[in-house]
């Protein structure tokens, strides 16, 4: 080495050694806490350019040799004895920026609103990524978009990155701070020392964020254990924090990590054989960094995956799995590039791909539960089940999820599936069980056609309870016309299962309706025929009057009790109980008005005629009106003809 150099290593060693930070005693400060610093964000940077020279010219003029290349704060407490001349004075700078590293990281962090990015409109999970706009829609970046000449320009990749939104974690001139002190050590073999100085400050830094996010630190045993309330609660905060933490949190730190350690050489030279297998690269902070917090957002969402399968949790779960869905090519873009870090997509990916199966099987089970609720008591009065009020308000919200569904549900019903409850004596017999195929039918539309095929051959079972014939066919009339109007109110759900599928459960109405009429009705209305009156021979006027007597008395005793029991039977749909009224008004009208018009004289000659023609057409008129609305008639609704 020639005397200019040594003059010139010589120089640089009196610029570092001034800020050697072993020493009690460093002769530009006291000790402790109140050390100062080089890059402490202040106007005179001459120091610090100063000494970064100084860091420039000893590894110029005195590279380390690999056996001082190590913790800076180790070897530099045994001075030049470990690599020669120079040696030492580059084990103290190393020490020094490594202070210096970290303090920049720790004191120049940008106090971030966190919880504002949960409320930003871009995160939303309704995004149609498919339409999103090319990169020519986006804003043109800032004319001077760059930290500093050592960091040169933004990547691009980030910028075209629509739905992410990059914060500044800390302000330009620090992260150029960064980028110098890191790229001294790198060059000088302590960029793995660098980046885990990097690791154990922006750690607790993300774990924080996370948790002003609403991220808690559970378990999978305690996401488990939480009451489905609670949990649907967990599961809407969590999809928003979920947002937020990948598109701002994990994205704004990728990029920090981006800027400070792009191309630079992290691996020291004497890492060890099992190191060396999978070698630190620039993202290696970054995932050292953000690791553990990601893991822990992600594992909340696979402790729902894997949770028990129970009919109420479809939908949430189905929310869970599109929040997801929708996230997974921003994790794909902060994570998967990377060799480091792309253990979090892999594992964001199985989780989406447990959850769709979570929601086959949810399918699977609230079809088997269908079909195994057990026919327990008959509900009062015929009125609509709530087992059929609960499935079609289910199968209209499955329709209100098609779009993810339809991607989901791949295969119509199985044999095994419509046989699963073969054996279960409360079940009706599924041989009986007819699954319509209807032309071009979806594999999601055969699962609600099968739902509702099974809900009405549980509605049959049901049926059987009840001891009067009429009020079963009027419970089947009622939660038929239930089935159908809630399928015309929905669209989707009429478009699932289509018009001729309809057009049978429509049929399937009319001859509960029918049913019922004829069963309730038909009786009574015999009692106004004419057979058994008239009589034949002697000096009769050829009509009974004693049979004429007791087919009003048999009239009015079948009708009262129609009226007794019937006002308490209920059809809750207004329409079609007024409906059910004009039809059986149309029927019984005319033909008591034709009886009462050819025999009520014969009554009215005789004694006691109120006993006999107890009604009027108007009172029969009134009292139908009773009919159907699920209490017993008042008394004054009985009008007497005769008094």
């Amino acid at each position: 080495m020639d005397g200019s150099a040594v003059a010139e290593l010589e120089a640089a060693e009196r610029v570092v050694m001034r800020w050697d930070s072993s020493s009690a005693s460093a002769s530009a400060g006291g000790g402790g806490g109140d050390e100062p610093m080089l890059f402490d964000g202040g106007g005179d940077r001459a120091e610090a350019e100063r000494f970064l020279r100084a860091v420039d010219d000893l590894r110029r003029l005195a590279p380390p040799s690999p056996a001082a290349v190590g913790s800076p704060r180790r070897l530099s407490s045994s001075g030049s004895s470990a690599g020669g001349a120079g040696s030492g004075a580059v084990q103290v700078a190393m020490a020094r920026l490594e202070d210096e590293f970290r303090h920049v990281l720790s004191s120049r962090a940008l106090d971030v609103e966190i919880e504002a990015l949960a409320d930003l409109s871009s995160l939303s999970i309704n995004s149609d990524r498919s339409n999103s706009a090319s990169s020519a829609d986006l804003p043109p970046p800032d004319e001077d978009d760059s930290v500093s000449s050592t960091i040169g320009r933004r990547s691009s990749a980030y910028r075209s990155l629509r739905s992410i939104r990059e914060i500044d974690l800390l302000p330009d001139d620090a992260v150029a701070d960064l980028r110098a002190i890191a790229s001294r050590m790198a060059a000088a073999g302590y960029g793995r020392e660098c980046a885990q100085v990097y690791a154990s400050v922006r750690k607790p830094a993300v774990d924080a964020a996370l948790r002003r996010l609403g991220v808690e630190r559970l378990s999978i045993g305690d996401v488990q254990r939480l009451e489905w309330d609670a949990l649907e609660a967990k599961i809407r905060r969590w999809i928003r924090a979920a947002r937020a933490a990948v598109r701002g949190v994990f994205a704004s730190e990728r990029r920090l990590c981006f800027h400070i350690f792009h191309d630079l050489p992290i691996s020291s030279s004497t890492i060890s054989a099992a190191a060396a297998a999978t070698p630190a690269t620039h993202d290696t902070p970054f995932a050292e960094a953000v690791k553990g917090a990601a893991l822990q957002l992600f594992g909340f969402a696979e402790a729902i995956s894997i949770g028990r399968r129970s009919p109420e949790k479809l939908f949430k779960i189905i929310d869970l799995h599109d929040a997801l869905s929708d996230l997974l090519p921003d994790v794909s873009d902060i994570f998967a590039a990377s060799k480091a870090a792309e253990s979090i997509y892999v594992q964001a990916v199985e989780i989406r791909s447990r959850l769709a199966d979570a929601v086959r099987g949810i399918l699977s089970e609230f079809e088997n539960a269908v079909l195994r609720d057990p026919p327990k008591t008959a509900v009062p009065g015929g009125t609509i089940h709530p087992l059929t009020r609960y499935v079609m308000n289910y199968s209209s919200l499955i329709c209100d999820y098609k779009a993810t569904l339809s991607e989901l549900i791949v295969s119509r019903p199985s044999a095994s599936a419509r046989l699963a409850a073969e054996g279960n004596e409360l079940a009706p017999s599924l041989a009986e069980m007819e699954l319509p195929e209807l032309e071009n039918q979806s594999p999601l539309a055969a699962h609600i056609v099968w739902i509702i095929v099974v809900l009405e051959h549980n509605l049959e079972g049901k049926a059987s309870l009840y001891k009067d014939l009429a009020l079963s066919h009027l419970f089947m009339m009622n939660n038929v016309h239930y089935i159908v109007h809630k399928v015309k109110d929905s669209p989707d759900l009429w478009g699932m299962i289509g018009d001729d599928y309809l057009k049978r459960l429509t049929g399937k109405f009319t001859v509960a309706a029918t049913n019922y009429q004829r069963t309730a009705w038909l009786k009574i209305l015999n009692c106004l025929r004419d057979e058994g009156l008239h009589v034949s021979g002697g000096f009769s006027s050829g009509i009974s009057k004693s049979a004429l007597r007791e087919r009003f008395k048999s009239f009015n005793a079948a009708f009262e009790e129609a009226h007794r029991v019937q006002s308490g039977w209920c059809v809750p749909d207004n329409q079609l109980r007024e409906e059910l009224r004009i039809s059986i008004a149309e029927k019984l009208l005319p033909a008591y008005r034709s009886f009462l018009g050819r025999f009520r004289h014969h009554i009215e000659n005789g004694k006691h005629p109120e006993l006999y023609i107890k009604y009027s057409v108007e009172d029969l008129e009134i009292a139908v009106g009773d009919l159907f609305e699920g209490v017993p008639p008042s008394p004054h609704n009985r009008r007497r003809s005769h008094g």
